[in-house]
């Protein structure tokens, strides 16, 4: 079993400000990609072996070459991570990686107020031309051992192919709903912010206000979100329409909400999909809505449903307990479809599982199998009247009164913010224990918000 306390800093917060650059590449997986020819290293940000990287992440990703400008705007936007590409010295081409992942710290939200250091991964591509040769697996599991040998206790991803992840240990922990409402059959039963004895007021605002409004705005609402991040600069500046070289910058706009007392409280950025035969059935596609309270999230989403010349309104990275579904009195308006998005995957059981707070004191063993076997062995879950844990690792067999859970790190990874109930896992299969222990699990997991993550990384 892989001692956890190992080598990691006294305070985890410590972690959030670590340069990613400066954690050394796994040994193993240098190695084991060595022995087949190929070269794993860090890039040179500054010069063309950035150029070159970039262009093998456009490949990648099936997108177009980016332009000068937005080369620049990715380059600009690297500070404090940890491009690596993997080289074939044999290929024609061989400057230009057959392989790239992007790795630098954030930080999650595991429990509302309580937040972890997390080691986020990124830009995970691998050519065509040399898929099948354990590249993935190589890069995916030394990101791994790096993460875990540098202290962090958790890693996440968002995914293109979610058929993928789950072999590494990481577990579907927070799902996303797409959302297309036809604004003219759903009707507002809602609150009405902007009117009444002490309304708030909603202003058109313009980009630069807006890349404030939800940089600060984002900032205190993801602590109270389990599954949200920190995000970064640049993420902001192309969701307001401010990304260098950004196509269709020009159509982004935005309104911002400001309650009685004149506090910033919500914004929204959106853009306008114009109809091509009739002006009245456009379709308002919202970017962001950063809600700081009931009467901002209910003010925003009424002010984009009841916009002028708008028959559609679509929104994507929506909760899997939208309230929006409250606040419409048709809800067979809203096509809502519902797919993974948050993918975690816990490098560290005893601090992930004292880092977040309980609904019921008790006891639990979960005896854990990990594919990396970074995670493998019994830890034990106590938890007092008041919430809080303490997790002690040893050999499986409850005490008396606890309960006996036999899980992979993947399930342990999903239940983690409280994404997926431990009776649907034991339903499924996903997990061995009696059901006294997964009903009393779904208890103390309870989340006190839905899970969510609002962007992609």
């Amino acid at each position: 079993m892989t001692d956890q306390n190992a080598a990691q800093p006294s305070d985890l917060s410590d972690l959030s400000a670590l340069d990613a650059g400066t954690v050394p590449l796994d040994p193993a997986s240098t190695a084991a990609l060595a022995a087949v020819g190929l070269t794993y290293r860090k890039v040179d940000v500054a010069g063309e072996d950035f150029d070159r990287f970039a262009l093998a992440m456009d490949r990648g990703f099936l997108g177009q070459r980016g332009t000068p400008e937005q080369l620049e705007g990715f380059r600009g936007a690297m500070d404090g991570r940890r491009p690596i590409g993997v080289f074939d010295d044999a290929a024609v081409e061989s400057g230009v990686p057959v392989a790239t992942v992007d790795t630098w710290v954030e930080e999650v939200t595991v429990d509302v107020g309580r937040v972890l250091p997390m080691w986020a991964i990124s830009g995970v591509t691998v050519s065509p031309t040399h898929r099948r040769r354990g590249i993935a697996r190589a890069m995916l599991e030394g990101e791994l051992r790096s993460a875990a040998a540098a202290g962090f206790p958790i890693a996440g991803l968002t995914v293109s192919e979610a058929t993928i992840y789950g072999r590494y240990g990481f577990g579907q922990a927070a799902t996303a709903t797409s959302w297309s409402v036809d604004a003219r059959r759903a009707g507002w039963i809602g609150p009405r912010p902007t009117e009444g004895e002490r309304p708030g007021r909603i202003d058109p605002i313009e980009r630069e206000h807006a890349r404030e409004d939800v940089t600060a705005l984002h900032d205190v609402v993801r602590r109270g979100r389990p599954g949200e991040i920190r995000a970064w600069a640049n993420l902001w500046r192309f969701t307001v329409g401010l990304g260098a070289g950004q196509e269709g910058a020009a159509k982004v706009r935005a309104v911002r909400y400001t309650d009685a007392d004149g506090v910033r409280r919500g914004v929204l950025v959106y853009e306008i999909e114009n109809h091509p035969d009739d002006f009245t059935k456009n379709t308002l596609a919202v970017r962001s809505l950063i809600a700081d309270g009931p009467e901002a999230y209910a003010a925003l989403w009424r002010f984009a449903l009841t916009h002028d010349l708008v028959a559609t309104v679509k929104a994507e990275l929506l909760s899997a307990d939208e309230p929006l579904r409250w606040l419409i009195a048709d809800t067979r308006a809203a096509t809502v479809t519902e797919r993974d998005h948050h993918w975690l995957r816990v490098l560290d059981v005893a601090a992930c599982l004292e880092a977040r707070t309980y609904r019921v004191p008790g006891a639990v063993t979960f005896v854990v199998s990990d594919p990396v076997g970074l995670t493998d062995g019994a830890w034990t879950l106590t938890i007092d009247e008041d919430g809080a844990g303490s997790v002690t690792a040893g050999e499986a067999g409850a005490g008396a009164g606890g309960h006996e859970v036999h899980l992979g790190i993947a399930e342990l990874s999903a239940l983690l913010v409280g994404g997926v109930r431990a009776t649907t896992l034991r339903a499924a299969g996903r997990v061995e224990c009696d059901g006294d222990a997964a009903s009393w699990l779904d208890v103390a997991l309870a989340p006190l918000a839905q899970p969510r993550l609002s962007v992609w990384y």
